[in-house]
């Protein structure tokens, strides 16, 4: 005998829609009554949630070129607000996911991030607690960093999902329209002088009294000149890639040529040491004459169009005054040195030792997420991700983060 039942006529996903409407539908009804504004912002948040699920692909790739737009917004705390908000996205759409019976796509390496990230969590529990060496009232600090390291894996595993609907390539063309914003933010940068630019367009670091250090240099949406020069650095590889793939590759050539415009301009030196490092994987596995001539041609050729400013040439002639390009000037000197020459390879040298010798204090887990710049002498980040692992994490945040490291060299 057939027995009727009639939940075979819904999915489970009207089933937890319905069981969800209950809530969600008293939660309307008092926030109409009492806060209008919240009911109305909280209704944008259900279309955003809708269209998400109903354009997923279109939804995914709009955010991750969006992206590299909002650093200019950093004082009004939009990046901040629309990681927490990617974070949100990506929690419910898994968890619908899961909860209808569909595949969540993820592999090693999200296993590996999600669970380095998740251990970074101890740090924000200990604090409160007492056991680092800053005490609770760092907590929302250290709060705000691990949901900025948080933000990674959810980004990951968003873009896993898409996953036999669009084909990588297809993704890594469409990403490249993430570089028409900062880039034509940083051509105003170069051709308007700053004192026309708009505040949100100004140089990271902008006064009327800033050094050469801030106003020759830019920095299109991102926060700082040496984010853009990484940001371009990926471009540069991926265009590279794109070049070697494409039939026609006259366009990706223009485009390379471009992104090494704006690279140099960029006036980062490790830039220049990224570049340097490129080339010689680019070109160590078939390694030929012609190879290493190309390869030494254009690298001279980036670090003539560094050089080819005032500014570019003040920065090519400070390394002389550091320990890398004398060896008349050891550690220490260069720390003396830096409290009046400006170099910045100087001053970091200090900021490192000064940041050491404040680890000793507490060795083992070090004072905390994001708590670095509190602990610095001159309030800056360090520049330096073993120092800040070291600092913020003591000797078992270093070894989490070189095994995070080692694991994904590894894997490479």
């Amino acid at each position: 005998m057939q027995i009727h039942n009639p939940w075979n006529r819904y999915s489970p996903l009207t089933f937890w829609l319905g069981l969800a409407g209950v809530p969600i539908g008293l939660a309307v009804g008092l926030l109409a009554g009492t806060q209008p504004s919240l009911l109305g912002l909280g209704l944008v948040a259900v279309a955003v949630v809708v269209y998400f699920f109903a354009r997923f692909e279109q939804a995914v790739l709009g955010l991750l070129i969006l992206r590299s737009s909002l650093d200019a917004f950093s004082d009004q705390g939009v990046p901040a607000a629309f990681a927490v908000g990617l974070i949100g996205l990506t929690l419910v759409y898994v968890t619908v996911r899961l909860l209808t019976g569909q595949i969540v796509h993820t592999d090693r390496f999200w296993w590996l991030l999600a669970g380095w990230v998740v251990l970074q969590g101890l740090w924000v529990v200990l604090l409160p607690l007492g056991g680092l060496g800053l005490d609770g009232s760092y907590f929302f600090t250290a709060i705000r960093e691990w949901v900025r390291l948080f933000s990674w894996p959810m980004v990951y595993l968003l873009v896993m999902q898409l996953k036999d609907r669009l084909p990588p390539q297809t993704v890594i063309t469409l990403l490249f329209l993430g570089l028409v914003m900062p880039l034509t933010v940083a051509s105003i940068q170069i051709l308007l002088p700053d004192s026309l630019l708009p505040d949100l367009l100004k140089p990271s670091g902008y006064s009327l009294s800033a050094s050469l250090e801030v106003t020759a240099r830019i920095n299109g949406t991102l926060g700082h000149s040496n984010t853009f020069t990484t940001f371009l650095f990926l471009f540069l590889g991926l265009t590279y890639w794109k070049q070697n793939q494409a039939q026609q590759s006259k366009l990706w050539l223009l485009l390379l040529g471009i992104l090494a415009f704006f690279f140099v301009s960029t006036k980062a030196l490790f830039g220049l040491m990224m570049l340097a490092v490129f080339i010689v994987f680019l070109i160590a596995p078939r390694l030929s004459l012609l190879n290493l001539i190309a390869g030494i041609v254009l690298f001279a050729l980036m670090i003539g169009l560094f050089g080819s400013t005032e500014f570019g040439q003040e920065r090519l002639g400070s390394i002389a005054q550091t320990p890398l390009g004398n060896p008349d000037i050891d550690i220490w000197k260069a720390i003396l040195l830096s409290q009046g020459d400006g170099n910045s390879f100087n001053w970091r040298l200090a900021q490192w030792t000064y940041l050491l010798e404040q680890w000793k204090h507490f060795p083992i887990l070090g004072y905390g997420l994001g708590t670095n710049k509190l602990i610095s002498s001159n309030g800056l980040e360090p520049h330096n991700d073993y120092i800040r692992a070291l600092v913020e994490g003591g000797i078992v945040g270093l070894v989490t983060w070189l095994v995070f490291l080692g694991v994904q060299v590894g894997r490479l």
